[in-house]
């Protein structure tokens, strides 16, 4: 569950052991900041909001997305942690609605304190009520969604790409055409001129490219919830580039003084959360392992 409490000794009054069961033991984060944010968190959970991605961290990655569900120990966790914080969020770029319906969250008692913060926050779900609530979408995506089957059609580098709806922005994936990489960058330049002209942006992500309003990202998302709960201390998961800007929202809010924790569901096609992170963990099965191990360090 992540390298760094290999090389550390067992400490008896340390908060990252437990009962001496490896499967007990807390992963001892890599920097100061991080092991000060899981101090906090240990210490005043009542006050702590758990952050989540979805794709890559929560659910495994599949070559259809349609076909994305969450790890099968993923709400057992998230019950046995829920009740003990002030708030699970799970923030993804996904509708509220199909987060909701892939991973498993609507009637499960014990989850009454989730949320799901959907579009990048445009969306928000709340357990406790079943309700979504969202304002009226961008325009420029209908004008996008529209346009993008010409384009892709136009472009070699469009072969084997196809295009998921997300209602309030459109995301072309590549992982299935003959050379994924290759199709990916041949059409950022040209997807982000369409965007640009609609007033749109791209966002890049594991072999997508998604394009969608200005304004909306996972730490905008996660500054607003984190702020209106009054959180003391915030943890925040994810595996893609899409989680840079809540892993800068953790930041600020260290410096503002909010401890936080970092946490990477690490993966071999992007490095760039694991060499920001404190801790490390191998993909969702290992992110739901941390959440079950912390669940049973809170009371």
């Amino acid at each position: 569950m992540g390298s760094p409490q290999d090389s550390t000794p067992s400490n008896p009054a340390d908060p990252t052991t437990h009962s001496g069961n490896p499967a007990d033991v807390l992963p001892t984060p890599a920097g100061r900041a991080g092991r000060d944010g899981l101090a906090a968190l240990l210490a005043d959970p009542g006050r702590a909001v758990i952050a989540l991605d979805f794709d890559g961290t929560l659910a495994p990655i599949v070559a259809d997305p349609e076909q994305a569900r969450a790890h099968p120990d993923a709400v057992p966790a998230l019950v046995a942690l829920a009740p003990k914080v002030a708030s699970v969020a799970v923030i993804t770029g996904r509708p509220a609605a199909v987060a909701v319906r892939h991973g498993g969250f609507a009637g499960v008692p014990g989850l009454e304190h989730l949320v799901v913060l959907g579009h990048y926050g445009a969306e928000r779900w709340d357990a406790a009520t079943g309700a979504v609530t969202a304002p009226e979408p961008h325009p420029g995506v209908a004008a996008v969604r529209a346009e993008l089957p010409g384009l892709l059609e136009r472009s070699g580098a469009g072969q084997g790409a196809w295009t998921e709806d997300k209602g309030r922005a459109v995301a072309v994936h590549t992982r299935r055409a003959g050379d994924p990489q290759a199709a990916f960058e041949a059409l950022r330049t040209p997807l982000a001129d369409l965007a640009t002209r609609h007033g749109l942006i791209v966002e890049p992500g594991r072999l997508v490219l998604e394009l969608r309003p200005p304004g909306m990202d996972k730490g905008v998302a996660l500054l607003d919830h984190v702020r209106a709960t009054g959180a003391a201390a915030v943890l925040y998961a994810g595996d893609d580039l899409g989680d840079l800007p809540a892993y800068s929202a953790v930041a600020a809010l260290r410096t503002d003084g909010t401890p936080g924790l970092l946490v990477c569901s690490g993966s071999d096609e992007v490095t760039a959360l694991s060499e920001q992170a404190d801790v490390v963990v191998d993909g969702p099965a290992g992110v739901v392992g941390l959440l079950r191990t912390l669940a049973s360090h809170l009371t």
